[in-house]
């Protein structure tokens, strides 16, 4: 794929969170950009509802990853954003739930910027706020939480463990995205650390779509929760886990 240093003919692109799921929450401006694209480079947990807004002349192009799986290097992807804006086209790049949240948006944008390619960010409802909401567990509550950590469960980059004293000691609530695979982990480093394992936590999976599920339980329980729930997944560690048995709507 060739690559001009120069961007003279260059289109635009629009990186647009898409929302947790449900169709109804993409916002506003995602659905304008989303019909005026000429190249939509979407991932995988955006829904099939949200892709068929795009106008039918629209090049699709399926970049998904997985667990384990990368169907498109991200230096791949980055390259057909630059690719794409420098043909003049109206490229929008398309992600599930928030583009700036684990969701490697910053990286993407500093490519385009390194070829002087103009862009927007379209902030999307990220799956902690969303997939909670439906889930009936308010992230922030008197009784229970002033605050809210979002942690990925992938290992960093560069190999560094997470701060998990700083973790287990506070009276935060915590959300763990991609943590299905690392349950394990998570669970013996708070522990370890000093959380209870009887803090209350959560599994939410497909959050906001209808096939969503919560598997309740505690912080000891977690790894038996985990192997029986499906990705894409969020966990919930904290007291306001339990309030979901009482407050979930969705499905009612």
């Amino acid at each position: 794929m060739s690559i001009n240093n120069t961007s003279s003919n260059s289109g635009f692109v629009s990186l647009v969170g898409a929302g947790p799921g449900d169709p109804d929450l993409l916002t506003v401006k995602g659905l304008r950009v989303i019909q005026a694209a000429d190249v939509v480079v979407y991932d995988r947990l955006v829904s099939e509802d949200i892709l068929a807004l795009a106008d039918s002349s629209a090049e699709m192009i399926y970049v998904g990853k997985q667990l384990d799986f990368h169907c498109v290097p991200q230096d791949q992807i980055n390259q057909i954003l630059v690719q794409k804006a420098q043909e003049g086209k109206r490229v929008v790049r398309l992600k599930g739930g928030d583009s700036f949240i684990f969701g490697r948006g910053g990286e993407e944008l500093e490519e385009l910027a390194k070829f002087g390619i103009k862009y927007e960010v379209v902030p999307g409802i990220t799956a902690a706020a969303g997939a909670t909401a439906y889930a009936g567990i308010p992230l922030t509550h008197r009784d229970h939480a002033q605050s809210v950590q979002f942690i990925t469960g992938h290992v960093q980059k560069d190999g560094r463990e997470i701060e998990w004293a700083s973790l287990a000691q506070s009276n935060n609530s915590l959300v763990f995205y991609m943590g299905l695979k690392q349950s394990g982990h998570i669970c013996d480093k708070l522990i370890t650390h000093g959380l209870s394992a009887q803090t209350p936590c959560a599994i939410i999976e497909n959050g906001t779509r209808p096939e969503q599920r919560v598997l309740n339980g505690t912080l000891e329980t977690l790894p038996e929760l985990a192997k029986g729930a499906v990705s894409p997944a969020l966990i919930v560690i904290g007291s306001v886990a339990s309030l979901g048995e009482r407050l979930g709507w969705f499905h009612q």
